[in-house]
């Protein structure tokens, strides 16, 4: 059982999603921090998932398969809902499609890559983007149920920004290093 207890989290961040959907169609502030928490618990269940699958030796293939989709999953229906409901909107929707678009891509040449036996190892600086990008809905989730001195939407919008810049860039980085390997 224990082998299965980082899959099991894993599982927990895909079956989030419906939960934290359901929270855009709650009226009030309540809908902003439930959707919040439930993102929030994922961002835990993902730490956890990693950290118990190394420390106990207990990697998957299925936990390999499922986690970065996982993450897409998650990420993607929170920028799709925050698009939808008016959370993200103007100008700020560009980096959101920029992560998006980058995700598909990625996950598209990590596939062929892996065909090849080709590893495409996560670089630090998409460690940062992955920082940034869930900073950053994490805020726009809570959006103008935030403290007033808080100014949630503005550091949510900076940092989805901030975010989307170096998606170009790992995205640019991660491209050339998959393109010397298609022929």
């Amino acid at each position: 059982m224990k082998n299965q207890i980082p899959n099991l989290l894993t599982l927990s961040r895909i079956i989030v999603i419906p939960a934290l959907v359901i929270s855009f169609y709650i009226n009030g502030p309540a809908g902003n921090w439930i959707g919040f928490a439930l993102f929030a618990f994922a961002g835990v269940t993902d730490f956890f998932d990693g950290y118990l699958a190394r420390s106990m030796n207990v990697v998957s293939p299925l936990g390999r398969f499922l986690d970065p989709i996982a993450d897409k999953l998650l990420v993607a229906a929170a920028l799709m809902m925050m698009v939808a409901f008016g959370r993200i909107s103007g100008l700020a929707v560009l980096p959101a499609v920029v992560i998006m678009c980058r995700e598909i891509m990625v996950s598209g040449l990590r596939e062929h890559l892996a065909e090849l036996k080709v590893p495409l190892p996560v670089t630090v600086l998409a460690k940062w983007k992955t920082t940034a990008q869930i900073l950053a809905i994490g805020f726009l989730l809570v959006g103008d149920a935030s403290p007033e001195m808080i100014p949630s939407i503005l550091i949510g919008d900076v940092l989805l920004w901030i975010a989307g810049i170096v998606t170009v860039q790992t995205g640019y980085i991660y491209l050339r290093t998959g393109l010397k390997h298609l022929d």
